[in-house]
């Protein structure tokens, strides 16, 4: 199935001009790659009341299935993507982030510092990425798979049959 996605790119600089924006359409790319739709594409500032309203509008008018965000998921003081997000989703997804921390550590010892969250609001599902083009690209490939089949879940209202998973083999061991 293919499902519609959108890019926010989080980054003061890159909204005034100051920066190209690298890591969006490295983003948009592999989602594009992975069969999305990308239909929206923005460069934010680090703006609390910005990202929200933008994430809102992506998910409750616009109906877009995964909205990625890429930035602002440091210890920066102006980082403040991941409390945007916490705060217009319903329901954490906190197995995404920790996969990307996870495949991030493999590379350098500092991915555990990325603030990075993702949930679900509504039929929507959003994930912050880090703002490097390199750790955002990383991150996104060590969790677009899952994603996929969360997706697959979310717009069949989870009437997806988890036994699959976990068919029960061990039932034919008695030997």
């Amino acid at each position: 199935m293919s499902y519609t996605a959108a890019v926010i790119t989080v980054s003061d600089k890159g909204a005034r001009g100051e920066r190209e924006d690298t890591s969006g359409p490295a983003v948009r790319k592999i989602l594009e790659e992975a069969g999305f739709s990308v239909v929206h594409t923005c460069i934010l500032p680090d703006e609390k009341d910005q990202i929200e309203k933008e994430l809102i509008r992506c998910a409750d008018e616009e109906h877009i299935g995964l909205v990625i965000t890429t930035g602002g998921t440091g210890f920066s003081q102006r980082d403040i993507t991941p409390e945007a997000t916490l705060s217009v989703i319903e329901r954490e997804t906190r197995g995404i982030p920790e996969a990307m921390r996870w495949a991030s550590l493999q590379v350098t010892p500092r991915g555990c510092l990325s603030r990075s969250a993702a949930g679900i609001r509504g039929k929507t599902l959003i994930v912050n990425l880090p703002g490097s083009e390199k750790a955002a690209k990383e991150n996104l490939l060590a969790v677009i798979e899952a994603i996929c089949h969360g997706m697959d879940m979310l717009v069949s209202d989870g009437s997806t049959d988890h036994d699959h998973d976990h068919d029960h083999h061990h039932d034919h061991h008695h030997d």
